[in-house]
């Protein structure tokens, strides 16, 4: 396989909040409306995002995480991505220089330059030492250029500049407009299926980027490819229901990737509205919201019934975070109510009104070495002794449950199938 060539930046920022996910879907969506081929990746462990992202470039949005995927994963994606697209954009994790793996040392590991964006809605020319700062701490970056976002008029980007060194280039002043910003709640910004004028916020970012800002394409970058074997089809002809709804959504594309070339046939249903659940060997129940669901969840007592049949019947479940709070007795969200729901673990969660965990994790199954990560604003009391617990690699104090009861495991963490596909079988192997 010889290298493949592709323009490729990676969008980041000095932190969380500064605008990447509008930057990056403006990007996408500009570049699409001039008939180029786009392909979006999100670094780091995000559902959420890649949900806007794909709306933007058309296309399914992948995870790049050097730890939790691993670097070969990595590669490989961006290298099928270079043979597909005109333009590859990655959207970077939390600020620039952030993690023991942040989205400086992605942009480094494969030469992608670094695109910043600023919030400059409460600054003037300081924003010209914030550009210096991100642009010279690690001189081994590739950098791209600036870009300021949420700028009020004329005046406001002129100042912004004023003291711009001249090596860094300064690509537009994106205006502040409140028809372009995405709502959020605790877990981050909205999803794109909650917010019915998606695309009309979109196209009026692509608007916006095409008259203020930079409309040619980054550097070419040269992507090498990656020698994997095919996985062994562990799971050929095996029956996997996926609960995907509002209270249910999410799901890593690699996951369910991954499971497709073990040679699992997957269908989906609805925790929410469906009555039974579809023909299925095994289930999987993904995190989402089903705090926000919790009466529906609680009446739709025949899906209810089926999934304990399921469980009765000794057929594999895994339940990842809003899935695990589902298998439990009771969940009561931020206004107090409570609710009964599965009650295939012993034990209760109640929604927090701070974060209670953000932390990537390893786990050791019976099964094999996991890796994922976990993210909830709610707190389980149970009296089930975990079969295992994961470890946080930065050091982290998360050490998160994993519970195994029959063919249940359940779990905060959010498990990412490529990193090991043979363990990730085995969990829904009946």
């Amino acid at each position: 396989m010889s290298v493949r060539h592709c323009p490729a930046v990676l969008i980041s920022a000095p932190a969380s909040g500064q605008g990447k996910t509008t930057v990056t879907a403006a990007l996408a969506a500009y570049h699409r409306s001039q008939g180029r081929r786009v392909r979006v990746f999100k670094t780091g462990p995000d559902f959420i995002d890649p949900t806007i992202l794909e709306q933007a470039s058309g296309y399914p949005v992948y995870q790049l995480d050097l730890w939790m995927g691993g670097e070969p994963d990595c590669r490989a994606k961006l290298y099928r991505a270079a043979g597909e697209a005109d333009l590859i954009l990655v959207e970077g994790v939390m600020g620039l220089f952030d993690g023991k793996l942040s989205s400086a040392d992605l942009a480094k590991q494969f030469g992608i330059p670094v695109l910043a964006v600023i919030d400059a809605g409460a600054m003037a020319q300081t924003f010209a030492a914030l550009a210096f700062g991100l642009s010279q701490l690690d001189a081994s970056l590739p950098f791209f250029g600036v870009v300021a976002n949420r700028v009020a008029g004329t005046r406001h980007a002129e100042m912004l500049t004023e003291h711009l060194p001249a090596g860094i280039k300064f690509y537009g002043a994106l205006p502040r407009a409140a028809e372009i910003n995405l709502p959020e709640r605790h877990l981050g910004l909205l999803q794109a299926g909650e917010l019915p004028d998606i695309r009309q916020r979109i196209d009026h970012a692509a608007e916006l980027w095409a008259e203020h800002a930079y409309t040619g394409l980054p550097p070419v970058v040269a992507f090498a490819p990656v020698e994997s074997a095919a996985m062994a089809r562990k799971l050929q002809g095996v029956k996997i229901a996926v609960a995907r709804d509002a209270a249910f959504s999410f799901l890593y594309q690699a996951n369910l990737d991954v499971l497709s070339e073990l040679g699992a046939q997957l269908s989906f249903f609805s925790p929410l509205e469906d009555q039974a659940l579809p023909e299925a060997d095994s289930l999987y129940l993904p995190g989402g919201y089903p705090e926000l669901h919790l009466s529906k969840l609680a009446r739709n007592t025949a899906m209810l019934s089926a999934i304990r049949a399921h469980h009765a019947a000794g057929k594999p479940i895994l339940a990842e975070c809003g899935g695990m709070l589902y298998t439990l007795q009771t969940l009561t969200d931020a206004q107090g109510q409570s609710e009964k729901l599965l009650g295939l673990i012993e034990g209760a969660a109640q929604m927090q009104p701070r974060l209670s965990a953000l932390a990537l994790q390893s786990v050791k199954l019976q099964q094999g070495t996991l890796r994922g990560h976990t993210f909830h604003y709610s707190k389980l009391e149970s009296r089930l002794v975990p079969s295992v617990r994961g470890t946080c690699p930065n050091g982290g104090a998360s050490s998160e449950a994993v519970y195994q009861r029959q063919r249940l495991t359940a779990s905060y963490i959010h498990f990412y199938f490529p990193f090991n596909p043979d363990a990730a079988a085995q969990l829904f192997l009946p």
